[in-house]
């Protein structure tokens, strides 16, 4: 079995533009990053804090490469820097509600919402609501609508939850795909898994879909329990080995597939019910346990 936290999760894809860039503009401060930055390298925690909470996410990232002790005071996830940052980004519906209830530092829920379905990758038809977490399709006849995350991975492992808050229909798939993946095509049809650049389990009939066929059903057991909604499952990706598995209920069901490419992949769904939500939370890098 294993659980998430909201701190860790390897390299993304745009996490290593976002780190490159970082090292990039982190470069002058070279010189004290063995040690002390002069005078501001030696201020209190309690006055870096009060600075550092009237800064924005890309300032902190700077911030933590000028010394170590700007690092240090960078690194305690439920400073009063991080809740600031994150009242001032997050909704109030996000951080009152239980949507990150399994999150239990600000920077997680910060780094939840950096990770969350993209309103800008998505089907026409499906929109994220202003908690900022969850998808909703809109009641378009004879179409099937996906979203994918706002950043992909290429290495390391990584975990999020997903849960449906509405009907399901004949076809409600969550899973992984390319940039390349379509998110959206006419009738009710399984789009994840539908072609070579995603993979996807069907949660009405517990089949696994990739490029277009049926890979067999998940999990591997007799009688497998049929999906219920608001149940809360947690995708696992490991680009390291290359999978793909699931757990629900803090139970571990199986690797669902093997052999991923060496690509970046994000999470993804798609669903066919009109006006049925999906919620995505990213918890972070997995622990075996």
């Amino acid at each position: 079995m294993s659980g998430a936290v909201g701190g860790g999760g390897g390299s993304s894809c745009l996490g290593a533009a976002a780190a490159a860039s970082c090292s990039s503009a982190g470069s002058p401060y070279s010189a004290a990053a063995g040690g002390g930055a002069g005078v501001a390298g030696r201020l209190p925690a309690r006055v870096l804090e009060h600075v550092f909470s009237y800064l924005e996410l890309s300032d902190l990232m700077r911030c933590a490469l000028v010394c170590r002790n700007w690092n240090k005071t960078l690194a305690d996830e439920n400073s009063e820097v991080w809740r600031s940052l994150c009242t001032r980004t997050l909704s109030d519906e996000a951080l009152r509600s239980d949507i990150l209830c399994n999150l239990p530092t600000y920077k997680g829920k910060l780094k939840a919402f950096q990770h969350a379905l993209s309103s800008h990758d998505c089907s026409r038809n499906v929109y994220v609501k202003k908690n900022g977490f969850t998808l909703h399709r809109n009641p378009i006849a004879q179409s099937t609508d996906g979203a994918r995350g706002k950043i992909g991975f290429s290495e390391g492992r990584h975990a999020w939850e997903i849960w449906w808050e509405g009907p399901l229909g004949t076809v409600a798939v969550i899973g992984i795909a390319t940039k390349r993946a379509a998110m959206q095509c006419q009738g009710y049809v399984a789009l994840l898994g539908s072609d070579d650049q995603s993979w996807g389990w069907n949660l009405v009939d517990n089949n696994l879909l990739h490029n277009g066929e049926v890979n067999g059903n998940f999990p591997q057991c007799n009688n497998a329990p049929k999906y219920q909604i608001g149940e809360r499952i947690r995708v696992i990706l490991d680009m390291d080995d290359k999978t793909l598995a699931f757990e629900r209920g803090f139970e571990f069901l199986g690797v669902a597939f093997r052999g991923l490419p060496k690509a970046c992949l994000f999470p993804a769904v798609s669903a066919v019910y009109g006006n049925t939500e999906v919620t995505m939370v990213y918890l972070g890098k997995p622990l075996d346990g």
